[in-house]
């Protein structure tokens, strides 16, 4: 691990370089299964029973918290101190060493997500908990259907202002490249976007946190319906559906490859058409049925590749999902990338500055086949299916990797030096800042670096990739918490 930890390390200092955690002496037989980013100020991880020696690598961690889980799939989390507010509550007040992190259900944990202090964390049988924030938390029965009932009204905001609370002096004045976007409508924007709001200071936890936080409690989805990803943003969740293996069963999930959302969706991050503050209960997001294509669906409805063969446009099914600060995103299993939600920096990768309140296809990645997505507070990055990486959104600090500090509203392909012959297979994206571990076993970072949250020894941001010295660690997995990253690895033998 490195980076932003406070609880992890001492005296509150900056983990500027990789350090490896060891499962704790309590979890004999239990070795880390996987690593799952963490929040504002604390990390997860998930266990697992093997005979192989397996290390957690974390970058820098002065505020972040872990998730890790583990053979027998039980969730830890540790790096929080008791005036992250919020962030300590959500993270079980878990401090310098990984603790399990209690859930309401014995069955295995196999994945886990956190976003800005709520996390959720999916068993081995499909069944989803959430906890932290109470607007993050679902608190009534599932909607079936595409209309909202006329309750279902704004929501005043408690917590609205702190993604712009996060905006540096730098992000005001954003430029892109190739829009014509004037950084004059950016600053107005952004000044009609914030909101009045209680900010979370940096008082120790009191009892209004605790009044704030809802603990972890069972989703409520339809029948038959099996979780097998989950993602988180800033304030809101998707989950998406399909085929799960529990104790070596295979179930089927009534309606594999579906989106469900479910917080706040003022920007359209849920991708229902509407700005609604706050869903309440899990909805299905209709990523196939409402697609859009943004000005050039009619010319894309008839497009085909360089070879004059048509393919198909969206697909059937979604297969993997991501949630930025205040956007999604989904990729089907024809490859399509369909993104929805805060549009401002570029994030949508639409060519705009709006947000998009539908998915709406990027259509500038059509005849690209996207597999993998990651989304940080203003910026997307994207594999595709032979490994090269596409970025675009905000880029104050480099987050892009395209060696400028312009916002791209269109994807742009990485074609550093360093990347050669390199093919991506895993993205992940911090707050302000991007990971990605390639097929031979390498781990790159680059973007905001202000608590070493590239593992590189310094705290000076990078705007092109740089590779992690990691010694003889062989990467299985990378995942950033929003100041932090963490590296998945095998140990030497």
């Amino acid at each position: 691990m490195w980076g932003y930890l406070p609880g992890a390390s001492p005296q509150r200092s900056p983990l500027l370089q990789p350090v490896a955690v060891r499962m704790p002496d309590s979890q004999a037989g239990d070795c880390w299964k996987d690593v799952s980013g963490g929040g504002c100020g604390f990390a997860l991880v998930i266990s697992d029973v093997t005979t192989r020696v397996e290390c957690l690598l974390i970058i820098d961690s002065n505020n972040a918290c872990f998730f890790f889980a583990s053979e027998f799939g039980k969730l830890f989390t540790w790096g929080s101190t008791d005036d992250m507010g919020q962030s300590y509550v959500t993270s079980g007040k878990h401090e310098e060493t990984p603790e399990v992190f209690d859930l309401p259900t014995e069955v295995p944990i196999v994945k886990a997500a956190a976003g800005w202090a709520h996390c959720v964390a999916v068993t081995a049988q499909g069944d989803v908990y959430t906890w932290g924030w109470k607007e993050c938390v679902p608190t009534g029965r599932i909607m079936r259907d595409q209309s909202f009932p006329g309750g279902t009204s704004e929501k005043e905001e408690k917590h609205g202002g702190f993604l712009s609370d996060q905006a540096s002096p730098r992000s005001q004045g954003s430029r892109t490249s190739g829009s014509g976007f004037d950084s004059r409508v950016g600053d107005e924007n952004t000044k009609r976007r914030r909101i009045n709001s209680v900010k979370v200071g940096p008082e120790s936890s009191s009892s209004g946190d605790e009044a704030l936080s809802a603990p972890p409690c069972l989703v409520i989805l339809n029948v038959g319906v099996h979780i097998s990803i989950v993602a988180t943003g800033g304030r809101h969740t998707l989950a998406l559906s399909g085929v799960i293996d529990a104790n070596a069963l295979w179930l089927q999930s009534s309606d594999a490859g579906q989106v469900w959302g479910w917080g706040y969706g003022g920007e359209g991050q849920l991708g229902l058409g509407s700005r609604i503050r706050n869903v309440s209960s899990p909805h299905p997001v209709p990523c196939l049925e409402s697609t859009s294509f943004s000005k050039e669906r009619s010319s894309i409805a008839m497009k085909g590749n360089q070879d004059g063969q048509s393919y198909k446009i969206i697909g059937s099914s979604v297969t993997t999902i991501a949630c930025g600060g205040r956007h999604s995103a989904a990729v089907t299993d024809t490859g399509v990338l369909l993104t929805f939600g805060w549009g401002l920096y570029g994030q949508c990768g639409q060519g705009s500055t709006e947000d998009e309140l539908n998915p709406t296809c990027v259509s500038s990645l059509l005849g690209v086949e996207i597999q993998g997505i990651a989304a940080g507070l203003w910026h997307t990055v994207c594999t595709s299916i032979d490994g090269a990486v596409y970025t675009f959104g905000g880029n104050q600090f480099g987050q892009l990797g395209t060696g400028s500090d312009l916002a791209e509203t269109l994807p742009k392909l990485l074609d550093h030096p360093c990347l050669e012959n390199k093919n991506a297979k895993v993205v992940s994206c911090g707050a302000r800042h991007s990971a990605m571990m390639t097929e031979d076993e390498q781990v790159f970072c680059w973007g905001w670096n202000k608590y070493g949250q590239l593992g590189l020894g310094d705290a000076i941001d990078r705007n092109t990739p740089a590779l992690v010295p990691l010694g003889s660690h062989r990467p299985k997995n990378v995942s950033c918490g929003w100041w932090h990253t963490l590296v998945f690895a095998e140990s030497p033998t």
